[in-house]
């Protein structure tokens, strides 16, 4: 692995566990992560040291603005996926615009946090990844720019250790930057990852009281009707609440079977047990094994699951799981001493083994159904989907001091 792979780093909400971490800062002195999840005994502290370490760095030329104003072309190559799509800043609009389109509720502590953090830093540390659906057949409009620009030299180009190659081009070309505004212009965009992140760009953009460049956001945009995008579930981690004591409090609320096999073999059952219509499945772990529960009491679903939103969203496995399980079942508070939202599943599952916690393990939501939910302007339970694959942190970085 090179150099320049060695300073990227995951999404700040991705590296979730304190050895991802340590792994990420011992990888280079100069690793992202000390940007984006700087380690202090105070947040005020972690904020201040974000923003000097920024300052050093950029003293020091180890980040070095680009020469002009440019778009990136950015390529991601693995498990047999192909996406590439274009990183630069996107001016905030008022969601009634319905230019961006969220789909997940978000938590106020981690906009407070991340607020703290862009605003001491003065820099948009990460792209967001949004998606939208593209007309041309690549020949044309933005796609054309982008086919086009990957035959050439690349501006970097670098292998992360999870086997992702990932390439970068920058367009500065005002021909192909004025394709690609007149093309995208009316687009709308599906907030795929960094719900948090575009939730601090709107409140920091609120709180200035002139025009500046805290009126723009980085983001990645993505066509997914040539490049679609994968979507993996977020599990639960239930801190508080004991397997064994899970399972006791469920009576007859779902149908619940003790599976044998690996934890693959649970997460194909999970799979099949999803695909039947109208069903609603999870796996829980903590005590060894797994078990799966669907079916649930039909009554109780009428009973718990509000009533006031589209049946889409009634359906979904995170509204039945915070509705009927969560909220009447198991009575768990929402909030960060009680849940925790982990990707990885194998990580979740070991957690919850070790400390005595229940693993809520779900099923990808389709991404059709999202894009219909979120043009309805309907947000689902927060952290329900993961999409991906996301772009490696540390490639482009967007300074407000220098806009």
């Amino acid at each position: 692995m090179g150099s320049l792979a060695a300073v990227t780093s995951p999404p700040y909400d991705v590296v979730v566990r304190p050895d991802g971490l340590r792994h990420l800062e011992t990888a280079d002195p100069h690793n992202i992560v000390r940007l984006i999840l700087p380690q202090a005994a105070t947040a005020a502290d972690r904020h201040r040291q974000a923003a000097e370490t920024l300052r050093r760095w950029q003293e020091e030329r180890i980040l070095a603005a680009d020469p002009e104003p440019a778009l990136y072309v950015y390529e991601q190559r693995g498990e047999g996926i192909l996406q590439r799509g274009l990183i630069g800043a996107l001016r905030l609009t008022p969601r009634e615009e319905g230019i961006v389109l969220p789909h997940e509720d978000v938590m106020p502590h981690i906009i407070e946090d991340r607020a703290a953090l862009m605003r001491s830093a003065g820099a948009n540390l990460e792209p967001l990844l949004f998606s939208y659906r593209g007309n041309g057949d690549g020949t044309e409009g933005a796609a054309g720019v982008i086919e086009r620009v990957t035959t050439t030299e690349p501006l970097l180009s670098t292998t992360t250790e999870d086997g992702y190659a990932h390439r970068l081009w920058a367009v500065t070309d005002a021909d192909d930057l004025a394709v690609i505004d007149a093309d995208l212009s009316h687009q709308h965009a599906l907030i795929a990852d960094g719900h948090h992140r575009w939730a601090t760009y709107l409140r920091l953009h609120a709180e200035q009281p002139a025009p500046g460049p805290w009126d723009f956001g980085l983001v990645l945009l993505v066509d997914t009707a040539r490049y679609p995008l994968r979507v993996r579930a977020i599990h639960r981690l239930l801190h508080q609440l004991p397997a064994s004591r899970a399972l006791a409090a469920l009576g007859d609320a779902f149908r619940v079977r003790t599976l044998e096999g690996s934890l693959q073999d649970a997460l194909d059952a999970l799979a099949r047990a999803a695909t039947e219509p109208g069903n609603n499945a999870f796996v829980l772990a903590g005590d060894g094994r797994f078990h799966l529960l669907d079916r649930p009491d039909p009554a109780l679903l009428a009973r718990t699951v509000p009533g006031d939103r589209p049946r889409a969203w009634r359906e979904l496995d995170a509204t039945v799981l915070h509705s009927l399980l969560l909220e009447h079942v198991w009575q768990v508070p929402d909030d960060p001493e009680h849940i925790g939202y982990i990707h990885d599943t194998a990580a979740v599952v070991a957690q919850a083994e070790r400390h005595d916690a229940t693993a809520v393990l779900m099923h990808p939501v389709h991404e059709d159904v999202v894009r219909e939910l979120a043009e309805q302007g309907v947000t689902m339970p927060r952290k329900s989907t993961s999409f991906g694959p996301k772009p490696a942190t540390g490639l482009v970085l967007r300074s407000l001091a220098l806009d």
